[in-house]
């Protein structure tokens, strides 16, 4: 439910997306305080209700739903019936923001794109989020995390050279996608509180991608169109040489950054790594060969020993964590990232909370995701009045 001392209190937002990158920005507006209002098929609901991480299932869904949409209030609407089309665009005419995430060319079929909402709200904030923007031969693909981490090449950036193309193992492109939405939408708004002005802001899970890669892409493009090299052993970047890379240490992994190969070789008292110490090119070129060097001094101790050595002498370096070793340590249990989140049918599940502290204080909006259609009635007697 909304939080009226947020950022954004005071605002409507009506959620017509499904899956992961609607519904990951609609999340993060709820969390600087928007009223978010998520559109749901009667039978059934959001998709995502369905889509299952593991086993587990709250309330009759998954896990993944509760996350990505707690706090939020479900109105049910048939979009193949008339009066609930008639009722959703008495609501456009009510809210702020409009989120969809449709395949391009439904929400003009249904009568629910950009121009027709606008001709309702003309100051409305209009965000369209695709798999592979509106124009072009992919526009009909499935706009699938996987299957746009494909088409753009980030792919060849993860895991080994000799792995082939390596997936991230997050849907990295639909929650780019929903942060960048969520981005321009609040850019809308502050030119909306000056100007009146509404707009319509569009991005898409490829073009999310190709943003992430703006780095590497742009050495790409400035160093003769030579493709990524990543290291053959325990590769961590492929545009980075040696010592950048996760070591197996006696009790773990040991990360290590960029560090000048002399120093690491003083510090580990690695006489191996005297041709390299003060050849930086060959910190590239013979990387394989200098990180198996690495590797077979670190492989001798702990990891709580080389953290030892390595951090009173200012080396960027750590300890590899479990997720079970990382919610018990203190580090993160001062951030106070999670919350348990809670429905009146006696659901409860934790879950974390927003990562943006406004004044100091993290958002806590503590109702658990709503059920299919849970709040219908209540906000028709309310739009409708």
């Amino acid at each position: 439910m909304q939080d009226d001392t947020g950022l954004l209190a005071g605002l409507t937002v009506v959620d017509l997306s499904q899956f992961l990158s609607g519904p990951y920005c609609s999340l993060r507006l709820l969390d600087l305080g928007a009223r978010v209002i998520k559109i749901e098929r009667p039978d059934g609901g959001d998709l995502s209700r369905r889509l299952y991480l593991s086993d587990t299932e709250v309330g009759g869904d998954s896990t993944l739903f509760h996350a990505i949409n707690r706090g939020k209030e479900s109105l049910a609407i048939d979009l193949k019936n008339e009066d609930d089309l008639a009722f959703l665009r008495t609501l456009f005419a009510k809210a702020d923001v409009v989120i969809q995430n449709f395949r391009p060319g439904v929400v003009e079929r249904l009568g629910l794109d950009y121009e027709a909402v606008k001709a309702i709200n003309p100051s409305i904030v209009y965000a369209s989020i695709s798999g592979y923007g509106e124009e072009g031969p992919w526009v009909m693909r499935p706009g699938q995390d996987l299957l746009a981490q494909a088409r753009s090449g980030v792919m060849w950036l993860n895991g080994d050279e000799q792995q082939g193309p390596v997936p991230f193992g997050l849907a990295v492109a639909d929650m780019l996608a929903g942060a960048n939405t969520c981005q321009g939408i609040l850019a809308a708004l502050v030119r909306r509180g000056i100007s009146g002005k509404g707009a319509h802001i569009q991005t898409s899970l490829l073009e999310s991608l190709v943003d992430f890669q703006f780095e590497v892409l742009t050495t790409h493009l400035n160093d003769g169109g030579r493709a990524p090299k990543r290291s053959d052993f325990r590769s961590a970047h492929a545009y980075l040489s040696a010592p950048y890379g996760v070591y197996p240490a006696s009790d773990g992994y040991l990360a290590i950054a960029m560090m000048p190969i002399g120093k690491l070789q003083d510090l580990l008292e690695l006489v191996e790594l005297q041709p390299y110490r003060d050849d930086s090119k060959a910190w590239f070129t013979k990387r394989d060969e200098i990180k198996q060097i690495i590797a077979s001094r670190i492989a001798t101790h702990t990891v709580d020993h080389w953290l030892s050595i390595l951090e009173p002498a200012d080396i960027w370096c750590a300890k590899v964590l479990q997720w079970s070793e990382l919610l018990q340590s203190d580090g993160f249990r001062i951030l106070d990232m999670l919350q348990t989140v809670t429905r009146e049918d006696d659901v409860s599940i934790d879950t974390t909370r927003s990562p943006i502290r406004v004044n100091g204080k993290r958002p806590t909006l503590g109702r658990a995701a709503p059920r299919i259609g849970e709040h219908s009635a209540d906000i028709r007697r309310e739009f409708e009045a």
